[in-house]
């Protein structure tokens, strides 16, 4: 009986020393030993490695957007947004300007030459104050339209219109390389030049920004930033990219139009309108100014009524003419439509003599674009003739 409790107990405790020794190597698999990190466990440092390539790389899945490139195309869109606005506003404001102060140096002119005319024919002290009065208001009148005729209100408000006008086509545009998908820090860099180059060729304030109202030569609008060299994009269509000889020579063509007839024209108009406005802005306060001189020496001189009532009469006149008929805006428009035919010219030479057709744009979209920007079918694009005009829009 003794023997068989000893035995018992032996095999006891040898059943406790297989178990200890069992469990033994999985205490020691649970403790991390420096030595053993890159030998002994390959699968616990793939993670670590994978998580330090994916913030290097900065877009864990190539095919889908970068996050931060989408962050900053949003941004521009939202400053772009904001642009229209304010060149909205500013542009009703400073046709508001136009109206108000036109109205108002009429106003105050037809006053001081009835004025004039009055204290000619009355005599005696109330005639003096009349023609003080008078005196007064044509001074007055004569220094308010030299500033009007120097910022041309009209001008400016067609400025801005055609600054919103444009920026509410770059909102669209950048919302169209959102959706197509993949857009790059290349866009992010194009969107914002051209940005910049809206705000300098429109202007939003007048002290030390403001375009020169009378140049002495009229060149076309610029407000785009300079042609950079697209990055290579393979679409599987051979090479080719749209293009072809044929379409290249059409391309050609709608340059030589366009450069002949089209921009040379505008620009002919341009220069008509801005020596008319010119004339008109040097008249209207040479006119007032005489009819101020001629008030003040009204009784004194017999020709100094009719000076003072004449010359008021014809200075409305020209003013009406000027700011009435808006010239300045005449001229403004006449110089963005040069711009934008410009603005064509350079587009078409930048994907001609770019030697790589993955570069280009493609070429069945580019050829819709420039028919529609002309305001022609396809059919009558091919057909542009050298005689005519190329675009059937302005």
């Amino acid at each position: 009986m003794a023997t068989l409790m000893l035995n018992s107990s032996i095999s006891y405790k040898q059943r406790e020393i297989v178990k200890a020794a069992i469990n033994i190597p999985r205490r020691v698999a649970r403790i991390k030993i420096p030595g053993l990190r890159t030998g002994g466990f390959p699968e616990q440092t793939e993670k670590p490695l994978k998580i330090i390539t994916l913030v290097e790389n900065g877009n864990p899945n190539p095919n889908q957007p970068d996050p931060t490139v989408v962050a900053k195309l949003y941004a521009i869109m939202e400053a772009v947004a904001d642009r229209v606005e304010m060149h909205r506003n500013v542009g009703e404001q400073r046709d508001n300007w136009n109206s108000l102060l036109l109205t108002s140096i009429n106003s105050m002119t037809l006053a001081a030459a009835a004025m004039a005319g009055i204290a000619a024919a009355a005599g005696g002290s109330p005639a003096a104050a009349l023609k003080i009065s008078s005196t007064v208001m044509y001074v007055a009148a004569t220094c308010m339209l030299s500033v009007m005729n120097k910022i041309q209100p009209s001008q400016l408000a067609e400025e801005q219109r055609n600054g919103a006008r444009l920026f509410k086509q770059l909102h669209n545009q950048i919302q169209t390389v959102i959706s197509m998908g993949n857009p790059t820090a290349a866009d992010v860099r194009e969107m914002m030049e051209r940005v910049l180059a809206l705000d300098k060729a429109f202007p939003l304030p007048l002290l030390g920004a403001m375009l020169e109202k009378f140049p002495a030569a009229v060149e076309p609008a610029v407000s785009w930033p300079e042609q950079r060299r697209r990055k290579a994009i393979s679409r599987g269509n051979a090479g080719y990219n749209g293009w072809n000889g044929k379409l290249e020579e059409e391309m050609r063509q709608v340059i030589r139009v366009v450069r002949v007839k089209d921009k040379q024209d505008y620009l002919r108009l341009g220069e008509k309108a801005l020596k008319l406005n010119k004339f008109l802005a040097v008249t209207g306060p040479v006119l007032t100014g005489l009819a101020a001189l001629g008030s003040a020496l009204v009784g004194e001189c017999r020709w100094a009524a009719a000076v003072a009532v004449v010359g008021g009469a014809l200075a409305s006149v020209v003013n009406s003419l000027e700011h009435g008929g808006q010239v300045g805006m005449v001229f403004e428009m006449y110089r963005s439509n040069a711009g934008f035919f410009k603005m064509m010219e350079e587009s078409i030479e930048w994907n001609l003599k770019e030697g790589d057709l993955e570069r280009r744009e493609n070429g069945e979209v580019f050829e819709m674009k420039v028919a529609l920007q002309l305001g022609r079918s396809l059919s009558q694009l091919r057909d542009l003739d050298v005689d005519e005009f190329a675009s059937k829009l302005f």
